[in-house]
């Protein structure tokens, strides 16, 4: 689909004062304009209204990049320092010198283009591998009640606030990662993801191997985050043995 929506978007013409989705024309800067797109949001929502992409796909992207660089592109945003948006990493590839000839141009531009396509595909990529896991997401939660654990490390935070998540009582997944496994606390809300419903113990805050190994009496015990949000463990056994100590203090 991603190789679609660039052949369709090379026919498109984004200047001249004009916003006219019939005649591919997406300029937003004419005074009888005033929504909160730039022409990026524009073309992004004609891919919807023309069945380009489906409804989902659109809110996915234009949640997670479109409407920032719309935001970007109006001024409605202020850049915070020590932050890069995706429009700014876009425009470090023009030329340093303001007089640089037309070709540096077309060949920085080129370059621009090559870069956006490729994190396109990839968010094309994950967000359909993310769908795809859905079902296994949504198994787990139906057999589960404080903890979900998994056999493989798959995308699960999205989908399960998609499916309800906000309204089940887990607490912990627990899941590969890497060689080892974690236990992660659960976030209280697609909104609110940096922090967690239950943290782990405060004993065991910032503890590494064998004084994590020595506060909880498991052999695999390797790291628990000082933040309190995630544990990493040897096996999938340690990590079993870990959960069960967390769901022993929920019913003391």
């Amino acid at each position: 689909m991603i190789l679609r929506l660039w052949h369709v978007a090379s026919m498109f013409v984004m200047w001249g004062g004009i916003y006219d989705p019939s005649k591919k024309k997406f300029d937003h800067h004419q005074t009888s304009y005033t929504g909160p797109l730039s022409s990026a949001g524009m073309v992004w929502k004609y891919f919807q209204d023309t069945g380009i992409i489906n409804p989902a796909m659109y809110r996915y992207l234009n949640g997670i990049l479109i409407q920032g660089i719309d935001a970007h592109d109006n001024g409605v945003v202020e850049i915070e320092s020590g932050f890069f948006s995706f429009s700014q990493v876009v425009s470090n590839f023009l030329p340093i010198e303001g007089n640089a000839c037309p070709k540096a141009f077309q060949e920085t531009f080129l370059s621009a283009f090559d870069f956006v396509y490729y994190q396109l595909q990839q968010l094309q990529k994950k967000y359909l591998y993310t769908q795809s896991c859905k079902e296994k997401v949504k198994q787990c939660m139906e057999k589960s009640k404080l903890a979900l654990v998994f056999d493989e490390s798959i995308p699960w935070m999205d989908n399960f606030f998609e499916l309800g998540g906000e309204g089940h009582p887990a607490l912990y997944v627990v899941m590969p990662t890497g060689i080892h496994w974690k236990v992660r606390g659960i976030p209280p809300s697609v909104r609110d993801k940096m922090r967690v419903r239950r943290p782990l113990p405060e004993e065991w805050a910032g503890l590494h191997e064998k004084e994590l190994q020595k506060k909880t009496g498991i052999a695999g015990a390797i790291f628990c985050h000082k933040g309190r949000f995630i544990s990493i463990w040897q096996t999938r056994e340690d990590a079993m043995k870990a959960l069960a100590v967390l769901l022993s203090k929920e019913e003391e």
